[in-house]
């Protein structure tokens, strides 16, 4: 679109289905260029994508005719597609239904950055689900737990 002008930072948390922890370290960041690769299928720019073992965080700038869930939607059905194809598991892989989704601003950029790339050490300390909980009521979004993960099997 001419004259449109944009600055539109996004960072997308989402899990794998029961939050098992199956994205082993051996092929982890293959997985994970695939999704950046979806992402800027869609026409945004990824900034990075980093995760653990049962989730994936995705930085990106949002292109201004794309919605968010659009975006999402390709990554994780092309990257489940991608991982199943691909023989890495023994058994069928998929994301867990939704995600969050965040907005940043260029000042924030480095920060966001940083604590994607260091995924692994802040795990350490804290689980999937106290992150996104904390991350849900910093950003003072309001949510019902009852759908925010699926129990473990």
């Amino acid at each position: 679109m001419a004259n449109t002008y944009h600055q539109l930072y996004i960072q997308t948390v989402f899990a794998v289905k029961y939050r098992e922890a199956v994205i082993d370290k051996a092929w982890k960041s293959e997985l994970l260029a695939v999704i950046g690769n979806l992402i800027n299928e869609t026409g945004c720019k990824t900034i990075i994508v980093n995760g653990v073992e049962d989730h994936v965080h995705c930085f990106f700038k949002l292109k201004p005719t794309c919605c968010v869930s659009d975006v999402m939607k390709n990554a994780k059905a092309k990257s489940s597609k991608w991982l199943n194809e691909s023989g890495l598991l023994s058994h069928r892989f998929e994301w867990q239904i939704g995600f969050g989704a965040f907005t940043y601003s260029k000042s924030h950029i480095d920060k966001v950055y940083k604590y994607i790339l260091n995924q692994e050490e802040h795990h350490k300390k804290q689980t999937f689900k106290e992150e996104y909980l904390n991350m849900l009521e910093k950003y003072e979004i309001d949510y019902d737990e009852t759908y925010l993960f699926e129990e473990l099997i």
